[in-house]
């Protein structure tokens, strides 16, 4: 590699663009943890750089925990966790050790799976459906003959606009919505659009892991902000505001993905403030609004959002119809046109005809109706997880909506060792590590009890149980 490659670089400081390659090497695995890398003098030779750009390059490498440093020997690729390498061939042990793709971990086959935050497909009106995939192609009869625009059918827009409006106050119009094809894809579009390597972006700790994954993959500096059940410190979100400058707050303040907490309405208004001041982007990702237990949750940031510092996701996948998989992104023309843009470069649109049976599905009185079902299924799911757990020590808080419980196990417990051992007893669950920026949280677990029925759910989580006190007697 030359100098002249270095210039193509995203930054102007040739420091950042040694910084850029070497951790782009490293991702890939062209040296691996615990690997010895170039000395300061070697590398500067290759690349016909000073020796002090190097060295401030890999200064920043350490800063940003991607290195260690040996006293006199050099640098040394740093490992996500320290796990056995004959653990390295499970995938759900790998994911956590390695990329830790929540997508991994749902590879594996597992009669008891606590890992998907998915909806039970027997709780949903699947004969009631079907009957809409007829309806769709009668009025729609050559909707397999053709694509939806990019941005997503403006029928659809139209029909989500006016929902939009009249239920949460929104002020918008249906060219500023786009339709994707779940929300991991608008979470992966708005970092590409936003995001480049050593823009700081601050994050919730913990957070949905695609996301970390998606902004690590932008080589983002990632700042982790705690969320509680009472929200966030402000007065700290308003100093990293100011002092860091960041790209953007990516957050899921209502069901939190996976602690299950909301965060109050006084809060939302506030850090919708604090954007509008710092020019900080609030990126929010609202999956499951509707699967409240008691009263609706707050408004969503967006509501409050009058200068153009909201994207609003909106995620219908989990609990309407995870085969449709729909989204949308409600954002202001100045950053919907980038978003577009990229869009066009991988697909031609979510598909059409999902688009259009969602349209008279979701919009139906019946479906309306089922969701108050739906809520109350859960709830009772939510109930038999809690009294399944209560004969343990364990720590929680208990959800007011959403499909996950999340889990503190004693300190005692190996994770590594309890994500083995639930394998075998055909058990999953995410481990909290890999929802923490910080990689750490390391006794913490994310269990969902909407995929399963309920019998099912007593049997797993006694299981479970089992498990983790087999374990801890032979520690």
């Amino acid at each position: 590699m030359k100098r002249e490659v270095l210039s193509n670089s995203h930054s102007d400081k040739l420091f950042e663009q040694v910084y850029d390659y070497l951790l782009d090497r490293i991702i890939r695995e062209e040296w691996r943890a615990h690997e010895k890398l170039p000395s300061v003098r070697t590398l500067a030779l290759e690349l016909n750089v000073h020796r002090l750009t190097v060295f401030k390059a890999y200064q920043l490498l350490k800063q940003n925990r991607h290195v260690y440093v040996k006293d006199k020997s050099g640098y040394y690729v740093q490992p996500s966790s320290l796990l056995p390498v004959e653990s390295m061939d499970d995938p759900i042990v790998s994911a956590y050790v390695h990329k830790s793709h929540l997508s991994e971990i749902h590879q594996v086959q597992a009669t008891y799976q606590f890992s998907k935050a998915l909806i039970d497909p027997n709780l949903l009106p699947n004969h009631y459906f079907s009957e809409y995939v007829k309806k769709v192609f009668d009025l729609y009869p050559k909707v397999l003959g053709t694509y939806s625009t990019t941005q997503g059918d403006q029928e659809l827009r139209e029909a989500l606009c006016s929902y939009y409006v009249s239920r949460y106050h929104f002020h918008l119009s249906p060219d500023e919505l786009m339709i994707t094809s779940g929300s991991q894809e608008a979470i992966d579009l708005v970092a590409r659009v936003l995001v480049k390597p050593r823009d700081v972006v601050l994050i919730e700790r913990p957070t949905y892991s695609p996301a970390i994954d998606v902004f690590r993959r932008q080589g983002a500096n990632m700042i982790p902000i705690e969320i509680t059940p009472h929200g966030y410190d402000l007065e700290q979100v308003e100093l990293l505001m100011q002092k860091e400058k960041p790209r953007l707050f990516y957050l899921n303040p209502t069901f939190h993905n996976p602690t299950g907490y909301t965060v109050p309405a006084e809060q939302r208004k506030r850090l919708v403030e604090l954007a509008a001041k710092y020019q900080c982007l609030i990126v929010e990702d609202d999956p499951c609004r509707d699967i409240y237990f008691g009263d609706e949750p707050p408004l969503p940031f967006f509501s409050y959002d009058t200068a153009g510092y909201v994207i609003y996701l909106r995620s219908f996948s989990k609990y309407i119809a995870p085969g449709l998989s729909i989204a949308t992104v409600a954002c202001r023309p100045s950053i919907m046109k980038y978003l577009i843009q990229a869009k066009s470069l991988s697909d031609s649109g979510a598909p059409l005809l999902n688009q259009k049976i969602f349209l008279h599905y979701f919009f139906s009185e019946r479906m309306q109706q089922h969701l108050a079902k739906l809520r109350i299924a859960l709830a009772i799911r939510r109930d038999i997880t809690e009294e399944e757990l209560s004969v343990t020590d364990w720590e929680w808080s208990s959800p007011p909506g959403g499909f996950n419980l999340w889990v503190k196990l004693p300190d005692s417990v190996p994770m590594e060792s309890l994500l083995g051992k639930c394998i075998e007893q055909s058990i999953t669950f995410v481990p909290g590590a890999i929802c923490d920026p910080l990689r750490e949280l390391s006794s913490w677990i994310r269990i969902s009890y909407s995929y399963l029925n309920e019998q099912q759910l007593r049997d797993g989580l006694q299981r479970l149980v089992h498990t983790v006190r087999q374990l801890n007697i032979e520690e």
